[in-house]
């Protein structure tokens, strides 16, 4: 059985939370753990996972592994966001606003997991509603996926980047 290593990896890996979790059965308390955790690679790609287990070390081990496989590639502008958002899931609401460069990671816990591993360097955010991490860290990845540069939105529309922007 492989243990979870923190050395020997090419990606950011931030745990946002560990919850114990018991169940009683017939012989008494089942207890079983599951963590949060977001990967990155500091340069526009991030990922979040879930993981679940008896154990710890175990638990985040398999968040790590699911969050490696649902990564996506953000659109960045220079150490920002390229424009304002909303990221939405669940009773989770996150606000994104892009901040001028010396301005920091201006957010709250796992809002602020996501957004280094994905290496932003300079943003302000609030976190809306809901203040489960699980709903905010979904909330923020839906709010940075739908992020897009003048250049990605005039290829969609068949134009030059200058005719978008007046």
């Amino acid at each position: 059985m492989a243990r979870y290593d923190a050395n020997n990896s090419e990606f950011n890996e931030r745990i946002v939370a560990i919850n114990r979790v018991s169940k009683t059965v017939k012989g008494g308390r089942d207890i079983k753990f599951s963590a949060l955790v977001v990967v990155g690679d500091g340069n526009g790609k991030v990922g979040f996972g879930l993981g679940k287990a008896r154990e710890v070390p175990d638990a985040i081990r398999k968040g790590i592994e699911d969050a490696k496989k649902k990564m996506i590639q953000i659109s960045l502008k220079g150490s920002t966001i390229p424009h304002e958002v909303i990221g939405k899931f669940g009773a989770g609401r996150v606000l994104m606003k892009p901040a001028a460069p010396g301005t920091g990671v201006i957010a709250g816990g796992p809002v602020r997991a996501v957004v280094e591993a994905a290496g932003i360097k300079d943003i302000r955010t609030k976190a809306l509603r809901s203040n489960n991490p699980c709903n905010v860290v979904r909330a923020t990845m839906s709010g940075l996926s739908q992020l897009r540069t003048v250049e990605e939105v005039a290829a969609t529309r068949g134009k030059a980047a200058k005719e978008i922007l007046g």
